[in-house]
């Protein structure tokens, strides 16, 4: 029998997120994200439908930098992926990738491999609290991680980070039967090989299990948030001016 999916498993934990994880583990795990999610979350599509835009704007402007918040970072792979496309474009843009995990910020900052991002072992809450704002705020595959109090609280900071002509966009996993078969099946030739030694199919599996549905989501988003589903099984949460004069 398969997993149960008619329900949110909050209470599993990804085995990666035990403060006493494995650390060789964990490292293929950050080593092995770039790789994943660029199958999985598709991080071309996140630059060419927020990140270009804005920062050709700013360009044609001659303001400063867009600054660019990837909230949940884990090991950076996100930043770094924006970060090539950018210099590719030759667009300015500063990038911070931030998480309160300082195992992944230790590895994402000695891995950043030229992208020039900033790494902070930080919350959403610590930014807000210091006065920070950036232009666009992102994350990937953390909304799965959170219960309902700590949904409510980022998106309360992650909104409270961009000014009224900023984006907030949370990309995340689609919980589903087919997304379910996809992932198992999709990883299931790179186990003995690619995978192998980290906790990307195992925790993959668990993520899909603690994910939200279009419909969860939007329920539990407050006014001015909209739920967008995307292919292969994504769900992306978001607020910007236009949604929220909606």
């Amino acid at each position: 029998m398969g997993a149960d999916l008619s329900t949110r498993a909050v209470g599993v934990r990804e085995l990666m997120d035990d403060p006493s994880a494995d650390p060789g583990m964990l490292e293929r795990t950050y080593r092995r994200f770039g790789a994943v999610n660029a199958v999985v979350s598709r991080p071309g599509s996140v630059y060419r439908g927020d990140v270009r835009p804005r920062a050709r704007r700013r360009r044609a402007l001659g303001g400063a930098p867009v600054r660019i918040l990837d909230v949940g970072a884990g090991g950076g792979d996100l930043c770094r992926a924006l970060a090539v496309r950018l210099r590719r474009d030759r667009l300015d843009a500063e990038i911070t990738a931030l998480d309160v995990d300082p195992r992944a910020v230790a590895w994402a900052s000695a891995h950043d491999g030229g992208a020039g991002a900033v790494y902070r072992c930080a919350s959403s809450s610590d930014l807000v609290r210091a006065g920070e704002r950036f232009d666009i705020v992102l994350s990937n595959h953390v909304l799965h991680h959170l219960d309902g109090a700590g949904l409510a609280g980022m998106l309360e900071d992650t909104r409270r980070l961009v000014p009224e002509d900023g984006v907030v966009a949370h990309h995340d996993i689609a919980r589903s039967r087919l997304a379910s078969a996809a992932f198992a099946a999709g990883t299931w030739p790179f186990s003995g090989n690619l995978l192998a030694g980290s906790f990307i199919r195992a925790d993959g599996l668990t993520s899909i299990r603690r994910s939200y549905t279009a419909a969860e989501l939007a329920a539990a988003a407050p006014p001015g948030w909209v739920v967008r589903r995307g292919f292969p099984s994504r769900l992306q949460l978001r607020w910007e001016p236009a949604d929220a004069a909606g």
